[in-house]
């Protein structure tokens, strides 16, 4: 999840997006989708603002191009909050046995 800068417009968000995304797509990761939510009141204040531009995105890539994509993020000033959750592998689903006669 990324939280953007309110004074963005809202149109440049996924472009500028795509310019980061290009980290993981260079680092043979994918891109399964981008979903801007749009402009969302904070729970609580950061760096004087109480709006974001919130957007997630689902990914799949190695943990070291994960990190590189989260610093780049990170040192972009009109990114306000960055959030980064591993999901976990879909279980397989059991199968009943039944009892030995």
């Amino acid at each position: 999840m990324v939280i953007l800068d309110p004074d963005l417009e809202e149109r440049t968000v996924a472009p500028s997006l795509d310019q980061f995304l290009s980290v993981v797509r260079n680092g043979g990761g994918a891109v399964e989708k981008v979903d801007v939510w749009g402009r969302r009141r904070l729970s609580y204040e950061i760096r004087k603002s109480h709006e974001g531009i919130y957007a997630v995105i689902d990914l799949h890539a190695d943990p070291d191009v994960v990190a590189e994509l989260d610093r780049q993020l990170t040192l972009n000033e009109s990114v306000i909050r960055t959030k980064v959750i591993r999901l976990p592998d879909a279980k397989k689903p059991r199968v009943a046995r039944r009892p030995a006669a």
